[in-house]
């Protein structure tokens, strides 16, 4: 039987919340990568028998608690995302604070410490603000260096002015936006060697060296929601 990464992926998660589950119930609990695995394996289920999106959130967040999982793992899991196979396609889920509140941080294993003073995110970074429009019928998020002028097509803003820019937060944090949201970002030039890979495979290259102009056009031909009406400040 010959089987794609993901579905071997897929399997992987499956037999590993068996364990968990079979664990669980013998009162152990459960680790990091046990608990998540249930939660994930139950995220596919409900997915697959097209639960809708808010009620698979909600229910994801409700199958274990913090009582059930080993000490720290509320902290070093705050947040759960995954790709669930929906009737309608692939959404992404997200699930906060799965096992509760994360108690003591500074004593979980793999606790990050904060420092005493604030620090500065993208210091001597030149910000653009945007305003972003979220037109689809489902949640979406954008991730800290995704190249934001090929963010997903539903999202209505001046893209022009987002070419070759990313959101201003955190590397590996995001910005979500609900149903009908609209909201101002902050976005700053993509450093580095400057080029653009994938995304929405609009550049695929050196950013300097592509025509914006011309980009923008091709974006708009397959369905890319532009508005000028957001200006940049």
């Amino acid at each position: 039987m010959r089987l794609t990464g993901k579905e071997i992926n897929r399997l992987t998660i499956f037999t590993l919340a068996e364990l968990a589950r079979r664990r669980r119930a013998r009162g152990r609990r459960l680790n990091a990568p046990e608990a998540v695995a249930i939660v994930c394996d139950e995220i596919f289920e409900m997915a697959w028998d097209g639960l809708p999106l808010a009620e698979v959130v909600d229910r994801a967040g409700a199958l274990l608690d913090r009582d059930e999982v080993m000490e720290g793992v509320p902290a070093i899991v705050p947040r759960i995302e995954v790709d669930a196979l929906f009737p309608s396609g692939t959404l992404l889920v997200v699930v906060e604070r799965p096992f509760g509140p994360p108690g003591d941080v500074d004593a979980a294993p793999g606790a990050v410490k904060p420092a005493d003073e604030p620090v500065t995110v993208n210091p001597g970074a030149v910000a653009v603000n945007v305003i972003v429009e979220n037109t689809a019928d489902v949640p979406i998020e954008v991730t800290s260096h995704f190249h934001f002028f090929e963010a997903n097509r539903h999202l209505t803003f001046d893209r022009k002015a987002a070419y070759g820019m990313r959101l201003d937060v955190p590397a590996g944090t995001s910005v979500r936006w609900r149903p009908g949201e609209r909201k101002e970002v902050e976005l700053i030039p993509i450093e580095g060697d400057g080029h653009s890979w994938g995304f929405g495979g609009l550049v695929d290259g050196p950013l300097d060296v592509a025509d914006a102009a011309a980009t923008l056009e091709e974006a708009i031909k397959r369905g890319y929601q532009h508005g000028e009406e957001a200006d940049a400040d």
